[in-house]
């Protein structure tokens, strides 16, 4: 009986997939953000950035901006905000401490079609994500590591 109890309990968390990512369900609030770029630190949107990370059991969605952003009017104010700028979505899964997104839109197109790879810990209801080494939105010849603190709202 014990088996079996055991049995369908791992069938159970196999068939629904959701379950291991409950936890990490919900709204987050941009806390910090900072990327290491070929070794440099910086600060692409400021130290300040704001937005939001919105986790469904099955969808991942991100949208955050710059902390001095302008309005802009021509062709380079509009490419400038562009810059200041983050967004993308798509479905996930998690392995271990991984999260891995499947991106299916990203602001630039760089990362559309391709898995964003994200080492997460959860404690209380702050959420630190690390990225693996990946090209440079801005500059893909260059590598870039992305660190984020997220404060779940909801």
């Amino acid at each position: 009986m014990l088996r079996f109890i055991g049995g369908f309990a791992v069938a159970l968390l196999i068939a629904c997939p959701a379950f291991g990512q409950q936890s990490l369900v919900g709204t987050y609030k941009l806390a910090s953000h900072d990327v290491t770029v070929d070794g440099l630190p910086m600060y692409p949107l400021g130290k300040a950035p704001h937005g939001y990370l919105s986790l469904t059991p099955n969808l991942y969605i991100a949208f955050y901006v710059g902390d001095n952003r302008e309005f802009g009017t021509s062709a380079a104010e509009k490419a400038a905000l562009l810059d200041s700028m983050t967004a993308w979505s798509g479905k996930y899964r998690i392995e271990g401490n991984k999260i891995i997104i499947s991106v299916d839109a990203s602001w630039t197109g760089v990362w559309t079609g391709k898995d964003q790879v994200r080492t997460f810990t959860l404690s209380g209801n702050r959420l630190m994500l690390q990225g693996d080494p990946t090209p440079f939105p801005r500059d893909p010849s260059k590598m870039s590591t992305v660190r984020q603190a997220w404060e779940r709202v909801k």
